[in-house]
């Protein structure tokens, strides 16, 4: 499988966020250095942690945008994932720098999608791509509509 081209510039002078010169899509970005414990025996960094990164990248994303995670929650909705994705091109590795790009790809009446694609810090490399599905819930678990400061995010984030 070949990466997808995916060359980031700087975007409104915020260093928060990138367009894709290829894509001509806006991404959120957030800087990374992969830690010892994220990697396997191989020194590479074990496939499960590719989520984390994801994880990380979708709050930072929240919180940038003035909505962090623990404010979601506070507010009575849980965001479980119920489906995800994740395409490898070339392994990281202990130390590497790298960049975690997110942006919202859908939002539905009781859903939320993002992509993500993960580069290399130093050669822009892509190293992964992929996506997560969440369903908006209460606490108890039951499907609600997506509280409305997301909606309010995605209809703002830029194109």
């Amino acid at each position: 499988m070949r990466a997808p081209d995916f060359k980031s510039v700087p975007y409104d002078n915020d260093p928060r966020y990138v367009r894709d010169a290829v894509g001509g899509l806006v991404w959120h970005r957030v800087f990374h250095r992969v830690l010892f414990a994220d990697t396997d025996r191989t020194g590479a960094v074990y496939h499960a942690n590719y989520f984390r990164f994801f994880e990380l990248g979708r709050s930072t994303l929240l919180r940038d945008s003035g909505f962090p995670l623990r404010q979601v929650e506070s507010d009575g909705y849980v965001y479980p994932i119920f489906q995800l994705g994740l395409d490898f091109f070339r392994p990281m590795d202990y130390d590497d720098p790298i960049f975690v790009h997110t942006r919202f790809r859908e939002l539905a009446a009781v859903r939320v999608d993002f992509d993500y694609i993960i580069t290399h810090g130093d050669s822009g490399v892509v190293l992964c791509r992929g996506f997560t599905r969440h369903c908006a819930t209460n606490r108890k678990g039951r499907p609600v509509a997506v509280d409305p400061v997301t909606v309010g995010i995605f209809q703002r984030f830029p194109v």
